[in-house]
């Protein structure tokens, strides 16, 4: 805690020393000069830790050459030698510069301190930035992809469109919650409280607001993954189906499983090969990409898990992530 604003503590220093100095070339009593130097030595380590490097190196330069000279009218007056003298003054000059590296040490650490705290922010930043591209952008997709599929069906089949109509509103209050989820995360950096993340237990529900989605889940394997798996696994899906429609819109099938394996808890999602037409084209001159593999496999390697993306049967595409039961590490 600082008792004077930081910009003060060089010229106090530098004042100080000076009167220091004087005091010494004029022989003032032994007793004021200690005193003196109880000031400068505090003064030191607070401009090393607080001052500009400009003032605050010429202000403790003058400070220690004031230390340094302090026993100067003492040795003089006792018949000491100029070598004496010289290591006299190396000798108090040493508290002085004991002061200054407690200063300087202490202003590191809180430049790392706040480097820290600008990479942490970064990275939530950016972990912010992902989560709104596998949660917002897989609903945007969904709303597209039924908009393109209602203006091909309204004239010839009315209740189809209306059905996509529904689709692009369930996926828009999806999106909207999504959102909610990321200010409630930027409310938790300021102190307050953040929305839970979604995780496996919303699988059903994403598959069910997919067209053509068909889920495979084992109870077993539900409820087997550490928290930060769950989140990683549940994201994976959040991935793929975002992918199948930007790549493969139409697909009769996209099965995804959640079953227990021999490596520990596998979520694969697979999807047939799409239709050929002039949907499918419209979706892929559309199509603008995004953070895609290289991010998602980062997420599940963080979370202990590994990442497999392929050519499935039948000319399809198969996404699958595999994590270590009940929380433990892969070797």
């Amino acid at each position: 805690m600082t008792v004077l604003p930081r910009y003060l503590y060089a010229p106090v220093l530098a004042g100080a020393a000076a009167l220091s100095i004087a005091g010494s070339l004029a022989r003032v009593p032994a007793e004021w000069s200690l005193a003196g130097l109880a000031l400068l030595l505090p003064l030191l380590a607070l401009v090393a830790r607080w001052s500009p490097a400009r003032s605050g190196s010429s202000a403790g330069v003058l400070g220690i050459v004031a230390v340094a000279l302090w026993p100067a009218p003492l040795m003089r007056d006792q018949g000491g030698s100029w070598l004496e003298a010289c290591g006299a003054a190396a000798f108090w000059a040493l508290p002085a510069l004991g002061a200054v590296a407690v200063g300087g040490h202490l202003r590191r650490q809180a430049a790392r301190t706040r480097r820290a705290v600008r990479d942490a922010r970064r990275d939530q930043q950016l972990e912010l930035a992902r989560d709104l591209h596998d949660f917002v952008a897989h609903d945007v997709s969904a709303i597209v992809v039924q908009a393109q599929a209602a203006r091909f069906v309204a004239g010839t089949d009315p209740r189809q469109a209306v059905r996509a109509l529904e689709r692009i509103e369930a996926a828009g209050l999806s999106a909207l919650d999504s959102m909610d989820r990321t200010v409630h995360a930027l409310r938790e950096a300021g102190g307050g409280l953040a929305a839970p993340a979604p995780g496996l237990g919303a699988l059903a529900e994403l598959v069910g607001r997919f067209e053509g989605g068909v889920l495979e889940a084992e109870e077993e394997a539900l409820g087997a993954l550490s928290r930060e798996a769950d989140t990683a696994a549940y994201r994976v899906a959040v991935e793929a189906l975002t992918n199948v429609r930007r790549h493969a819109p139409g697909a009769h099938t996209v099965r995804v499983a959640l079953r227990r394996s021999p490596a520990g808890i596998e979520l694969a999602v697979a999807n047939t090969a799409p239709p050929r037409g002039p949907r499918n084209r419209l979706a892929r001159r559309r199509h603008t990409g995004g953070t895609g593999l290289t991010g998602l496999r980062e997420r599940v390697e963080a979370a202990g898990g590994t990442l497999g993306a392929g050519p499935a049967d039948g000319g399809g595409w198969r996404v699958s992530a595999v994590f270590p039961a009940d929380g433990t590490t892969q070797g």
